[in-house]
């Protein structure tokens, strides 16, 4: 019997950051909940962001779900490159190639919040109000940004400010301010009165 492969398909989506870029597939690259990768280093456990490290415009690689947002430097526009770079996502993905080896990337993840000294939060070392505020931003919140080929992660709560780490697309993006202080904060504020006066980015 001969068992076709389903032909990968990859379409590419202009995100609120101008200097990233969203490509799509139609089959999931990432069970777990995001991968982001800041240089060729950090990306061993994915053969697909060490390949993309090899474009000499590639800044940045995040890869969640179903998608892979990709940072440039400002050395070229994504008119020029994002056929190519479509194509060869598409190519390396029909080949069978891994986009993710997870098995790897607790290891990496670990040592890397190790490394610079913030600790990854874990669920159970959550108190009542820090759990609320990771239930509204896993429900009302991520699925938003990661539309735009971005996402947030919860890092603190203290003095009723509430600290978040922007990744993909919203981090360094220009409308991530707004982003925060517009859509995040007043959510917070509607569902958690008196308890939220500030959402802070530790990544700027």
């Amino acid at each position: 019997m001969d068992i076709k492969r389903v032909p990968v398909s990859i379409y590419a989506e202009m995100t609120p950051n101008p200097k990233v870029m969203k490509f799509v597939s139609n089959k999931m690259l990432l069970q777990t909940d995001s991968a982001e990768f800041r240089n060729i280093e950090e990306a061993k456990p994915s053969p697909l962001a060490t390949k993309l490290f090899h474009f000499p415009f590639v800044k940045e690689v995040f890869i969640s779900g179903n998608y892979i947002a990709i940072a440039k430097f400002d050395v070229i526009e994504w008119d020029d490159v994002a056929q190519e770079v479509r194509v060869f996502i598409t190519d390396f993905l029909q080949e069978g190639g891994v986009a993710v080896h997870e098995d790897q990337l607790t290891t990496a993840e670990t040592a890397e919040s190790e490394a610079d000294g913030s600790p990854s939060v874990r669920d159970e070392d959550l108190g009542e109000i820090e759990g609320r505020i990771v239930d509204i931003l896993e429900e009302y919140i991520k699925p938003a940004v990661a539309q735009d080929g971005g996402n947030i992660a919860f890092m603190g709560y203290k003095d009723k400010i509430v600290e978040v780490q922007l990744q993909g697309a919203c981090s360094g993006c220009p409308s991530s301010t707004m982003t925060l202080k517009n859509g995040i904060l007043s959510i917070l504020q509607k569902m958690l009165p008196t308890l939220v006066d500030d959402v802070v980015a530790v990544n700027g």
